[in-house]
């Protein structure tokens, strides 16, 4: 009978230093992210792809390769396993004979941040953390809030006073301890940062505790599953923190020493950048492996309004690695893209999201992505949680009484 997971220990990917998985870690001693490592020859020998997909619609599915070891300590909403469909209509307004939507806002708390709340504050339990501390541009402090308060672990969210609202009602609602600052989530992360050195609060901040991008790596698995345990030809994701392109790329080197999928062959991931915060672009046009502070960030597309990732040598590694790319699209660009994927495919995507439709449209123009290619964009939330961004115009009031004519 195979265990519940085969994680085996925590690793640094700069310096290679190896920690306990048992115990709590945050960063490595050299400053890096530690990284999650599973035995993945006793995951081979114990259970196949065809037991995977027996298994019920949950990302708990692919428990083997998640850190907690004991079903008991999973806490869970549900979550997994999320849309994927072929955007036919959309696909032929862009040249794109196989575009496909992977769609996060259809999972709870609306956005992909669930995953790694599922998984993180799981193995925070496991670990017997009591509180957690996080700075957020929303919907990473509001899935947090909400599943910490299941695992009756206290939730201190720090978000910038210019988030999405309906984020703040939702820790708010959850019972969160919540902060907010008039500034960028940089700011905000320096105020946690506090918190954790004068009081020993579990630091839950972007790849400052190694288990959140275990959550996010089963979108790489469930598109790979959904998709026929076949590799699509390209994969654009909203590129903020990182953790989800770097949880994507982690899934598909795991999937291939698995012998699940083929080896050495990836689909080419692309970052995708709004123009007013686009240091990974930048890094990226240079040839960089690091990315610099980006002065003055604003962009409608907030969860992407991370000015510089703690994680940024990753993500570009993995772009690299992938013959990917990354992209900056412009505000007129996303919005655009945002209607139009609910006007033509009735999918109502937040801006992030949008944003990788608007790439992957520039992309095919650029000749880079081919007609045939397989294409899959990332929903990373619901549009509804950004009512901010559609404006109505052109409605006509009526009194009652009135008729209305159509006009042939």
């Amino acid at each position: 009978m195979s265990k519940f997971s085969y994680v085996s220990h925590l690793e640094c990917p700069k310096c290679d230093e190896k920690y306990r998985e048992d115990q709590i870690h945050h960063l490595c001693n050299c400053g890096s992210p530690l990284l999650v490592r599973y035995d993945l020859e006793k995951v081979k020998k114990n259970v196949s792809r065809d037991d995977i997909s027996n298994r019920k619609n949950s990302l708990w599915r692919y428990h083997e390769l998640l850190p907690v070891h004991s079903e008991e300590n999973v806490i869970s909403l549900g979550e997994g396993i999320t849309p994927f469909e072929k955007l036919n209509t959309l696909g032929a307004e862009y040249g794109l004979n196989n575009l496909y939507i992977k769609d996060e806002g259809i999972i709870p708390t609306g956005s992909f941040k669930t995953r790694g709340a599922s998984v993180g504050v799981s193995k925070a339990s496991e670990l017997g953390v009591k509180q957690l501390a996080m700075p957020t541009n929303g919907n990473a402090g509001a899935a947090w809030a909400l599943y910490a308060s299941k695992a009756n672990i206290k939730a201190t969210i720090v978000m910038p006073l210019d988030a999405p609202e309906i984020t703040r009602k939702e820790v708010y609602i959850a019972g969160g301890d919540l902060h907010l600052i008039n500034g960028l989530i940089s700011d905000a992360g320096k105020v946690v940062g506090q918190l954790v050195q004068n009081e020993g609060v579990y630091d839950a901040s972007t790849l400052k505790e190694p288990y959140r991008i275990e959550g996010k790596k089963t979108m790489g698995y469930e598109i790979i599953e959904q998709f026929g345990w076949n590799v699509p030809d390209v994969i654009l994701y909203p590129t903020g923190g990182g953790v989800g392109i770097i949880g994507i790329y982690k899934a598909i080197v795991e999937l291939q020493e698995l012998g699940w999928i083929e080896k050495g062959k990836f689909p080419r991931l692309v970052a995708v950048q709004a123009e007013g915060c686009a240091p990974i672009v930048e890094a990226w046009k240079k040839g960089q492996k690091e990315s610099v502070f980006f002065e003055n960030s604003k962009t409608c597309a907030f969860g992407i309004n991370v000015p510089k990732a703690l994680g940024d040598f990753l993500v570009l590694e993995s772009i690299y690695t992938t013959k990917g790319c990354a992209i900056a699209v412009s505000e007129k660009e996303l919005l655009e893209a945002q209607k139009q994927v609910a006007s033509l495919e009735g999918n109502f995507i937040c801006p992030e999201g949008a944003a990788t439709f608007a790439a992957a449209r520039k992309l095919r123009e650029q000749g880079w992505i081919q007609a045939d290619e397989h294409v899959v964009c990332l929903n990373t939330g619901l549009g509804v949680k950004y009512p901010e961004t559609v404006e109505i115009e052109g409605v006509q009031t009526l009194q009652p009484g009135d008729k209305i004519y159509v006009n042939n």
